[in-house]
C-alpha cells in the first residue's frame, strides 16, 4: 500500500520522461489516477476505430496511389486465391496463394531471373501501403539501379500475405524478392509498413528463410533509413547467396 496514494497524475514530468515519450508512439508514462483521462481514452478508441478501418479497408491501386506514380512504375494489380476481404480474414491459407488469373498475368508481364523484384502487398492495413510504398517505392529504385541491379517489372497483390513470396518466387526466380505489406495495426499507428525480404524464394520457404524490416512509419523507421536498410540487406543476400536466420543486418550500419 506504500506508494498506492502517488497514483494521481503528477503535474509536471520530468525532462527525462518528457524526452521518452518524444521518441515513441507507444503510451508510455500515461497520467493516470484509478482510471484513464476522458483525453487518454478517447484517443484509444480513436486509434481502435482506426485500427478497424486500416484492416477492412479494401485497397484500390488506381484511389490509393497517385496517378503518376502508377503510370510511371507500370504498376498492375492481381489478387491471391482470397475472393474477398472477410475470405482473406479467416482463410490466411489463401492469401499465401495466387490466384489463376494472377499467376497467368504476372508471368505474361514480369521477366524471370532478375536481380530485384519489389511487390506490394495490401496485407492488413491498406492505410500503410498507400502512405509508406510510393516515396520508399521510389527511394528503392533509385539505390537499386545505383547498384547496377537489374529490376523487375512491380506489381500488387491484393489480400495478401507474407507467404504469397513463395509461389512469386516460383515463376520469377529473383535473386532477392522485396515484399511491401501493410502490417497488423496496433494502437499506437495504423500506417505501419513492413519489408519482407528473401534470398530466391521457393515454395517451401518459410519465415526462417525471410528477413524483415518492420515498423516503417513517421515516428519508426522512416522511408529514408529503410530504403538504405532494405538496399543493404539485399546487397549482403547477394554477396552471400543466403536470407532469413542465417544472414543478420551489419550492425555498423544501421542508423541510431
Amino acid at each position: 500500500m506504500g506508494d498506492d496514494h502517488n497514483l494521481s497524475p503528477q503535474p509536471a514530468w520530468p525532462e527525462i520522461v518528457r524526452k521518452i515519450r518524444a521518441r515513441t508512439a507507444a503510451r508510455i508514462f500515461v497520467e493516470r489516477g484509478a482510471s484513464y483521462t476522458t483525453q487518454m481514452e478517447l484517443e484509444l478508441r480513436a486509434a481502435h476505430a482506426s485500427a478497424v478501418d486500416a484492416v477492412w479497408t479494401e485497397f484500390d491501386l488506381h484511389k490509393d496511389f497517385p496517378p503518376d506514380f502508377v503510370r510511371q512504375s507500370k504498376l498492375f494489380l492481381v489478387s491471391s486465391q482470397a475472393e474477398s476481404k472477410s475470405q482473406f480474414l479467416l482463410r490466411p491459407d489463401l492469401g499465401r496463394r495466387l490466384s489463376s488469373a494472377a499467376k497467368g498475368l504476372v508471368a505474361e508481364r514480369c521477366q524471370r531471373a532478375l536481380d530485384f523484384q519489389i511487390v506490394i502487398g495490401d496485407g492488413l492495413s491498406a492505410a500503410a501501403v498507400s502512405e509508406q510504398v510510393p516515396r520508399l517505392f521510389a527511394s528503392l529504385e533509385q539505390h537499386a539501379r545505383a547498384k547496377g541491379w537489374s529490376l523487375g517489372l512491380s506489381f500488387a497483390v491484393r489480400y495478401c500475405r507474407v507467404g504469397i513470396m513463395n509461389d512469386i518466387g516460383d515463376l520469377l526466380r529473383p535473386r532477392v524478392l522485396v515484399l511491401l505489406i501493410g502490417e497488423r495495426p496496433g494502437l499506437a499507428t495504423a500506417e505501419s509498413l513492413s519489408a519482407y525480404m528473401a534470398y530466391g524464394p521457393v515454395s517451401g520457404h518459410t519465415d526462417a528463410d525471410r528477413n524483415l524490416i518492420s515498423n516503417i512509419h513517421a515516428r519508426g523507421v522512416s522511408v529514408e533509413d529503410a530504403a538504405g536498410r532494405i538496399t543493404n540487406l539485399a546487397s549482403r543476400m547477394m554477396a552471400l547467396k543466403r536470407s532469413g536466420t542465417t544472414l543478420k543486418e551489419d550492425a555498423a550500419r544501421l542508423p541510431y
